[in-house]
């Protein structure tokens, strides 16, 4: 039995006559291709080593003295990483001068800051403001080397959104005001998400307003043109404190209200409410509550994302929000709107939960995060219900469908069309040439678009150089082969 439903494996002995473009979804079409690191900290400056493991794209350059950071000109996007000491020294503004696509970012091993908000921490320490990123850092509980990837992963998001990203719809906003949080959740986070979606900070409440709605407050909104302003239709999920400063103090209102906003305007958003306060315990609705610090809370935080922001499987619930229906693939989804169409208690059933999908995007956020953007494009605004809703799905995803049997993947010129082909390919072709297609999620995303969702998944998070990483991803496409053929699911 072949689970995919995209035909049999094996060497395709007749290509097709017609072929289509694949055109990957890189949700960050600008990397960043240099971290500058100045530290007094030695282990700061020896985490380079595990940046270049990490993010194998990133060259690394430590440098001695500030005054060098100062007058360093990259040409190329860059994250510049100083600890407390350096931060005082540095030139930020001379930075950003010389360096077109800068993010300066400071990594604090001092408490005060790590645990202020932004106002009280530069209002005591004045150099904390020319950081557009903190984080803290300390020798036990956020090693340099822990935090290090995350941090320029959340600079690299941070500029794609600010200037260059036009994909819609990809950004998990965290809104918290203390660093700790940021060095002890967005490992994990990042961990979950991969290279599907970005990260965007906020750290009050007007900052929050001006990033969702481009007003700096709650007045301003428009109820008419809300999706116009700001980046509130680009969000996929919210991991908000409960308090955070609004106006000039900490306010213990500040994530309610913001709740509030998004319930009214983005009733979409899945919610996850971080934090340790008594007033989170009952967030409503369907949030998530995951009390900071609780180990135990971040494996249903990995759950709720999976289940809630589309990256996982499209799971159909009923009215009291229990699971009825789980889809995998494109394939998977045809066939379930087959049923839906059927008269009977299941088809009947079917149709009026899927009526609340539509109405919601659940089917358009479910496939951009799956990588068929152009699908999610064409669906997203048609605002159908019922039997039309149906036939349209059904006629664009058996489109979609076909176009992917004519769709190969390109390894060096060679034409991939199938896991074999792909076997082959990571076999004999030079690391070089796949290094690239692995960093970006090329090879993940066509896994998706084709039917290979577990495969996809598990080859997300591998990244590397070389010899190496050939035999790590070949390693793993031969496995599943055999599971996508009718056998047990590789271990």
């Amino acid at each position: 039995m072949i689970r995919s439903g995209v035909g049999k494996l094996g060497p395709s002995s007749r290509r097709p006559a017609r072929e289509f473009e694949f055109v990957p979804r890189v949700v960050n079409p600008v990397r960043i291709r240099r971290a500058i690191i100045v530290a007094a900290d030695e282990q700061l400056r020896t985490s380079g080593a595990v940046l270049r493991q990490q993010m194998p794209w990133v060259g690394v350059t430590v440098l001695l003295d500030p005054v060098s950071a100062s007058n360093h000109a990259a040409g190329e996007p860059t994250v510049f990483l100083f600890d407390d000491t350096a931060m005082t020294l540095v030139d930020a503004a001379r930075i950003r001068k010389e360096n077109h696509d800068a993010v300066i970012v400071l990594l604090s091993s001092n408490p005060f800051v790590q645990c202020s908000p932004p106002t009280a921490a530069q209002q005591r320490f004045r150099y904390t403001s020319a950081a557009d990123l903190v984080f803290a850092t300390s020798r036990s509980e956020f090693p340099p080397s822990r935090i290090i990837a995350s941090a320029v992963r959340a600079a690299e998001d941070r500029l794609n959104i600010a200037n260059y990203s036009k994909v819609r719809r990809y950004i998990f906003l965290i809104v918290d005001d203390e660093p700790r949080w940021f060095s002890q959740f967005l490992p994990v986070l990042y961990g979950i998400i991969g290279q599907r979606a970005d990260v965007m900070i906020t750290r009050t409440y007007e900052e929050t307003l001006a990033f969702l709605f481009g007003v700096e407050d709650e007045s301003g909104i428009d109820p008419e043109r809300f999706r116009l302003q700001g980046h509130g239709d680009d969000v996929v999920c919210l991991i908000t404190d409960i308090f955070f400063p609004k106006g000039r103090e900490l306010a213990r209102d500040a994530g309610r209200d913001l709740i509030r906003l998004v319930r009214r305007f983005y009733p979409r958003y899945p919610i996850v409410v971080a934090s340790k306060a008594k007033e989170a315990e009952d967030p409503g609705g369907e949030a998530l509550l995951m009390p900071k610090g609780d180990p135990g809370s971040l494996e249903k935080l990995r759950d709720y994302i999976q289940n809630f922001t589309g990256m996982g499987d499209f799971i159909i619930r009923d009215e009291s929000g229990e699971e009825i229906h789980r889809v995998r693939t494109i394939q998977e989804l045809y066939r379930t709107l087959q049923e839906a169409e059927t008269d009977t208690p299941v088809g009947r059933t079917l149709r009026g939960r899927l009526d609340v999908y539509a109405e919601s995007d659940g089917f358009s956020t479910w496939l951009y995060m799956h990588s068929f953007r152009e699908l999610g494009d064409r669906l997203r605004p048609l605002r159908l219900s019922g039997s039309r809703m149906i036939h349209a799905l059904k006629r664009n995803l058996m489109r979609e469908i076909l176009r992917m049997q004519r769709t190969p993947l390109i390894v060096d010129g060679v034409k991939v069309y199938d896991l074999p082909d792909l076997l082959a390919a990571l076999r004999t072709v030079d690391p070089a040439v796949i290094q690239p297609l692995s960093d970006d999620d090329v090879v993940s995303s066509w896994l998706d678009r084709k039917g290979y969702p577990e495969l996809a998944e598990e080859l997300r998070p591998i990244h590397g150089s070389g010899a190496d990483l050939l035999y790590e991803l070949a390693g793993r496409v031969e496995k599943w082969i055999g599971f996508y053929a009718g056998r047990p699911r590789p271990t």
